[in-house]
């Protein structure tokens, strides 16, 4: 088991029991040695609807008992619920899911009482699980207090806040509710605004929804119940319910950094934090500061954390799957309402910003986006392709400029590189092209900018094709 971008992630099969009861029992004692949980402390827990997550919640509740901490049960809720509700009893928590990669798949999400462990946590939890003598490790499931609809209730006042009372009235949303935890919420929230909301897609085996390359069978369902019922949105989120997914009118999704851009917009943000793989054209689309991260929450937490601490104000994050997150407390122009901050993904924030936004501008969702007139971006990712693979075409390229202009000879010629997180390379028509290894699943992902969409695609499609074809040149695929 391993850290990635967004907690532990792994094989279900490497996951269920002795480890998950392992890594449970070593963040307990994190919490306890590290004076962060007392004896005794509340620590709640959830999951994701996919078919592992209850037995894996049940071993981590008999775990954290054992360990001499309180567990309570939050059931089946979106991430950022239970953060909230977790932070606002001042209480440690841990999400099970995998988010959005497979249900053969799965995860941890570890939260301290302030909020998402960081990386110094992690390399500390798992030196502890390395130390603990696992002969004896008790696997015996527990059951804990049920607090859900009080979590769920937490949550629902504050999103019900966000919005003038009738803010949505007149758009007509589709809800992709497939296995999303966030599900059942999406469609009472944006009902209680006064839209018509159709639920779509439900389905009661788990669907991994990736909002940040949306793939292609998703899209053909987005476009198809766009046409058919006439809608002017259809929303959705990922497995646990912290990234969102936006499509327009045509079914088209919307790219997750535009939407953390106009949640920027909507919440008056001053300081915007985000990672490399955002689009570069953030910088030039409004008068606050950008800073720049690797990818994953953590380290959009820690840059959040410094600007903070450096006196900042009106400080947001967001990812390029459009989990936002806030961390500073915001008045919300719309409401004059206070949004307190919740430094974790949040998908429900963006998609009320950008329908909000549309219907306030009387623009189609499509307008709203070009209006925006960012460069055109894309991305998709290389499926089992194996770590040690990624590895070894992250080591060739690293090694020499040479081998950069190499690998993509048949792109174009390399004007800049910059390895921050993966390799990002901007070609000499200025288009650009990232490959990054994922942090939690045999993937290789790839990320394109171009002047449009034709052009975007076609880089995106040579790109994949370019890495595909280096990893079978070198008997590695």
């Amino acid at each position: 088991m391993k850290f990635g971008t967004s907690g532990l992630r792994g094989l279900v099969t490497d996951l269920l029991g002795h480890p998950s009861a392992l890594y449970t029992t070593a963040f307990a004692k994190h919490l306890l040695n590290s004076g962060l949980a007392n004896a005794g402390d509340r620590v709640f827990v959830a999951g994701d609807y996919r078919p592992s997550s209850p037995d894996i919640a049940a071993t981590a509740i008999g775990a954290l008992r054992r360990a001499g901490l309180t567990p309570i049960d939050c059931g089946s809720i979106p991430t950022p619920a239970l953060a909230l509700y977790a932070m606002s009893q001042n209480s440690a928590s841990m999400m099970i899911t995998g988010s959005h990669i497979p249900a053969d798949r799965n995860g941890i999400k570890f939260y301290r009482p302030d909020g998402e462990i960081d990386k110094r946590d992690e390399v500390e939890i798992s030196r502890i699980a390395g130390e603990i003598d696992q002969s004896v490790i008790d696997l015996t499931p527990g059951t804990a207090p049920d607090e859900e609809t009080r979590a769920k209730a937490v949550f629902n006042a504050r999103n019900s806040a966000v919005l003038p009372q009738g803010a949505l009235q007149g758009l007509k949303i589709g809800v992709y509710q497939h296995s999303t935890v966030a599900r059942d919420q999406l469609v009472d929230l944006l009902s209680s605004f006064g839209a018509d909301v159709m639920p779509l897609g439900r389905s009661e085996q788990f669907i991994p929804v990736d909002t940040e390359a949306v793939s292609p069978d998703t899209v053909r369902l987005l476009r198809n119940w766009a046409k058919h019922h006439g809608l002017d949105a259809i929303v959705s989120a990922d497995g646990d319910g912290d990234r969102p997914l936006v499509a327009d009118e045509t079914g088209s999704p919307l790219r997750g950094d535009l939407l953390g851009l106009v949640t920027a917009g909507f919440l008056a943000a001053k300081v915007l934090v985000t990672p490399i793989t955002s689009n570069s054209g953030i910088e030039a689309s409004g008068s606050y500061r950008v800073l720049r991260t690797r990818v994953g929450s953590p380290f959009v937490i820690a840059s959040m954390n410094e600007a903070l601490a450096a006196g900042e104000d009106a400080v947001m994050g967001f990812e390029a799957n459009g989990g936002v997150l806030t961390g500073s407390d915001f008045t919300i122009p719309a409401t004059g309402g206070i949004f307190t901050a919740l430094p974790t993904r949040d998908s429900v924030l963006p998609i009320l910003a950008t329908l909000y936004y549309s219907k306030k501008k009387g623009l189609s969702l499509s307008a709203l986006a070009s209006s925006y007139s960012l460069p055109f971006a894309a991305a998709d990712r290389l499926e089992n392709f194996a770590v040690n693979t990624s590895m070894t075409l992250m080591a060739y390229l690293r090694a020499s400029p040479r081998n950069v202009q190499t690998l993509l000879a048949s792109l174009g010629e390399v004007n800049s590189v910059s390895d921050l997180d993966g390799l990002r390379v901007k070609l000499s028509d200025q288009t650009v092209i990232h490959f990054r290894p994922s942090g939690n699943a045999p993937e290789m992902r790839v990320y394109v900018e171009a002047e449009n969409e034709l052009a975007a695609k076609s880089l995106l499609q040579e790109g994949l094709h370019t890495v595909r074809a280096w990893a079978e040149a070198h008997e590695l695929a």
